[in-house]
């Protein structure tokens, strides 16, 4: 455990950067850089958003419900999401390995309802005990 520290410390590193303080700091940046960039140089935008705060409103409150629909679409409608999912469970061998894993929990369980539909029927279950015995 104490070899793997460091490259489970830069994962979450990693994630904790690219999930949630990039993402903060990002937003922030854009609309400060817009507010004070575009729409205070010109006088039609400055009407419309007279000061920072209610530009930050309106463009949270158009914002959010936005990227949410974007997101739910890259989800649950687009061909991306798919693609993407599909790349991840070709290249990451834990995923093939509950593959392997779930097919052999099938069989397993497959042959054990066999055995108790023999019991109930009070048949021998001569050739699943030896089956059994084999694993």
């Amino acid at each position: 455990m104490k070899e793997r520290l460091p490259f489970r410390a830069w994962f979450y590193f990693r994630q904790g950067y690219g999930l949630y303080f990039a993402f903060i700091l990002a937003s922030v940046n854009t609309l400060t850089l817009t507010y004070f960039l575009a729409i205070e140089r010109y006088p039609v935008l400055n009407e419309v958003f007279p000061s920072f705060i209610h530009y930050v409103i309106i463009a949270v409150s158009i914002g959010i419900p936005l990227l949410i629909t974007v997101g739910y679409l890259h989800y649950k409608r687009s061909a991306g999401y798919r693609a993407e999912a599909g790349i991840n469970n070709e290249t990451n061998p834990y995923a093939r390995r509950n593959l392997v894993n779930s097919e052999m929990n099938l069989q397993i369980n497959l042959e054990v309802l066999k055995i108790i539909i023999k019991l109930s029927r009070n048949e021998k279950i001569d050739r699943f005990t030896k089956w059994i015995q084999s694993l």
